[in-house]
């Protein structure tokens, strides 16, 4: 009797749920939830469409949740995954994991303080911290719209910085914790450990890491693609949660798009090179992985992926160019990378690569000559494919944030290398690890020195403009910028020889960057001053924009830092930059 009042109620608790959510699916239902809502803030929300959109994808959500949770539940099959998935987890020793997510989450944290201390504002921190607004629904990262809601404990963001910094280097360190036991046969070892810091501080995280609102969900994409190998020995359960997993990161940020592939031919290939696995076991595998990412892929291009197209775009390359189009997105991919890197680090990667090549021969059941060949060819794939689908887009993004797939691979190379392998081996893995590890100190000093600047050079500015325009009222103006206030010394000395740090700090004051703008603008309340429709010189405004370096206006300040020329109603700030 008790088990049918309980299998009723489930039944019952269901038939509600999709009652609920199908009704959701009708326009008419929406808005009449979204007036309710308005009702109870008693204000108007004035984003319908984006409300709208979005419960369209909670109830479409919550159908699938439901009827995946009544099949665990309901059916024999049902059960038997749930089993299955419940094995699976028992099986690992959790409490082996204690120390070394400690130790890891230590390393991370120390790394990460200079960042933290330095307080910068990365370009959509300015307009998020000041205005509030989410917007990851238009990049399809609907797991990031709703976990903020979690993290910010409001629908409204607020800077509450460093926590999600802090929790953003927590998931890094699971992540690195979960791919030594993955990659090492479930052996974790404290130089494999320390070899994974390129995962988490690699240059191109670094710059993730530095965004006070994006670097949790970022970590989390990181995260996403390494958990379904925690489940490689039921076939079915590991499909399932690669295509679930490959979804989330797809909605948290998909420059992790290739890190899946990287740990999947490593493995394949460690299972061939020490004949642990039979070619037939291999190749099986390999497909089951293969499907699953092109499944998660296929269902999130039709389903769930928002067409979006500005500086970048998701459009992927015509089938006629899919081929030329690739090589030209992997010759600049390779491109950034050689400019990014100084000497010392080339050098090092190369000694890493090359001990990976000699490791995997050296420990090869396979013929020597063949294991080589394959490790040559395994590097190169996995170098190719750490850019991940951003390979074969029309208009793929190449800033630091985009390319932590790379600093991933560096990772999973240094972990193969640093375990049972000779100590040389794992000297070259660690010093990588040390580059990286003392970069991040370099750079979050950088960052609070570019600041510091950049304040600097805003308030000269803004205390001339105050004084030639002094009453806001009477004196709507246009501001455009000319040239840029350049570089500190400090971030040109570390560029000697790590170049990859012009791009990592932002110079914050500049021609035709609508950031740069709004924070020496909005920030620094002088918003007020400036005509409201074209503050960030949009191309959105309702007037003709205008280029004022086209126009002879009279000169009317002029100091060692910039020149003012303006009209009357419209300015132009010819920025000097005074150490060239």
């Amino acid at each position: 009797m008790k088990n049918k009042i309980i299998k009723y109620g489930v039944y019952t608790v269901f038939i509600i749920g999709l009652m609920l959510c199908i009704t959701l699916l009708f326009p008419q239902v929406r808005q009449m939830v979204i007036e309710l809502v308005e009702r109870i803030l008693h204000k108007q929300t004035g984003i319908y469409n984006v409300w709208s959109k979005s419960l369209l994808f909670y109830a479409m959500g919550g159908i699938f949740f439901i009827a995946f949770l009544g099949y665990c539940l309901l059916t024999v099959s049902g059960k038997m995954f749930m089993r299955e998935v419940w094995n699976s987890l028992t099986e690992i020793n959790w409490r082996s994991f204690t120390w070394p997510v400690l130790l890891m989450f230590g390393v991370y944290l120390l790394g990460i303080i200079s960042i933290i201390r330095a307080n910068f504002l990365c370009e959509d921190d300015i307009g998020r911290s000041v205005d509030g607004y989410r917007g990851w629904y238009d990049w399809s990262r609907y797991v990031s719209q709703i976990f903020s809601i979690l993290v910010h404990a409001d629908f409204r963001l607020t800077d509450i910085s460093p926590l999600p910094q802090i929790l953003a280097i927590f998931l890094l360190t699971i992540s690195s914790v979960l791919l030594v036991y993955i990659l090492n046969d479930k052996k974790i070892t404290t130089a494999s450990l320390l070899a994974s810091v390129p995962v988490g501080f690699s240059p191109y995280m670094l710059e993730c890491l530095s965004y006070k609102f994006d670097a949790p969900y970022i970590a989390m994409s990181v995260l996403a693609s390494i958990v379904p190998f925690l489940f490689l020995a039921r076939k079915k359960v590991f499909m399932f949660f690669s295509v679930i997993s490959l979804l989330v990161m797809c909605m948290t940020y998909q420059a992790a798009s290739g890190i899946y592939l990287l740990v999947t031919l490593v493995l394949g290939f460690n299972d061939w090179n020490g004949k642990r696995k039979t070619n037939r076991e291999v190749l099986l595998f390999l497909g089951q992985a293969a499907l699953s990412f092109c499944t998660a892929m296929v269902i999130f291009k039709l389903f769930l992926m928002k067409p979006y197209s500005t500086y970048v775009s998701n459009a992927m390359l015509p089938l006629p160019q899919i081929l030329s189009g690739t090589l030209f997105n992997f010759q600049n991919y390779v491109n950034t990378l050689s400019s990014d890197f100084g000497f010392i680090w080339k050098a090092i990667i190369g000694i890493v690569f090359c001990f990976f090549i000699a490791k995997s021969v050296y420990t090869s059941a396979q013929n020597k000559m063949i294991s080589f060949i394959f490790a040559v060819v395994l590097l190169s794939l996995l170098f190719i494919l750490s850019y991940g689908a951003y390979l074969v887009l029309e208009h793929p993004l190449f800033a630091p944030r985009a390319l932590y797939g790379f600093g991933v691979l560096l990772g999973i190379v240094s972990i193969s290398i640093s375990f049972n392998f000779n100590k040389i081996a794992k000297i070259s893995a660690l010093a990588l690890s040390w580059c990286f590890f003392v970069f991040t100190f370099s750079y979050g000093n950088a960052l609070a020195d570019q600041k510091r600047y950049v304040n600097f050079r805003a308030g000269l500015l803004l205390q001339d403009l105050s004084v030639l325009y002094p009453y806001k009222d009477e004196n709507k103006i246009t501001i455009q910028l000319k040239n840029t206030i350049g570089f500190t010394p400090v971030v040109k000395n570390i560029a000697k020889h790590n170049p990859v740090i012009y791009r990592l700090v932002p110079q914050m004051m500049k021609e035709d960057d609508d950031w740069a703008n709004f924070y020496y603008l909005v920030h620094f309340n002088y918003a007020p001053f400036i005509t409201a429709n074209i503050v960030m010189n949009s191309v959105k405004s309702d007037e003709p924009y205008v280029d004022f370096t086209t126009l002879d206006f009279p000169v009317v300040k002029k100091t060692y830092y910039h020149t003012i020329r303006s009209d009357g109603k419209r300015i132009l700030v010819e920025l000097h930059d005074g150490l060239k």
